[in-house]
């Protein structure tokens, strides 16, 4: 069940947070960026799995941290990093399947709730609108409460019925 929610992600009391990279990013904008400060060990070992992994848009990668919550790395954008060049922009069908590959590590994993940030619309350059339709589509349907952030709010945290 999708739950529409505004406040500060980071806060959010769901057991992952799932949000768009692009392989080797350096998550240095956004919610990656603010990822990347809270767990600095889970972007050394998404680099790690990047390396050894070789992952292709529309892949999910989880992390966890020993206090219990998941991080949940969805690659939505083209790569680049291995050149020197910016991540390239999102698009549909690399979100589409990146919801896929979230939804199996969510039954896989028997997560119980879920936070996501408007997926792929800021670095990733997608409209809102698309998105929530492949979310609606992908995750409407869970037995689990999946909150989305659709708008962020600094030090607040949102109203989540869990």
């Amino acid at each position: 069940m999708i739950q529409y929610v505004e406040g500060d992600i980071l806060l959010s009391k769901a057991k992952a947070i799932a949000h768009g990279v692009a392989a080797n990013d350096p998550m240095d904008q956004g919610l990656a960026q603010s990822l990347h400060k809270e767990y600095p060990a889970m972007h050394k070992d998404y680099h790690h799995w990047c390396h050894t992994a070789h992952p292709k848009p529309g892949e999910a990668w989880l992390w966890g941290n020993a206090d219990g919550r998941f991080i949940i790395n969805l690659i939505t954008q083209e790569g680049g990093y291995s050149d020197g060049r910016r991540p390239g922009k999102a698009s549909t069908a690399n979100v589409n399947h990146a919801l896929r590959s979230l939804k199996k590590i969510i039954s896989k994993e028997g997560l119980t709730s879920l936070a996501l940030p408007r997926l792929a619309t800021g670095v990733g350059g997608m409209k809102w609108e698309d998105i929530d339709t492949l979310i609606q589509n992908q995750l409407g349907e869970l037995d689990i409460p999946v909150f989305v952030y659709q708008r962020f709010v600094s030090g607040q945290p949102a109203k989540e019925a869990l």
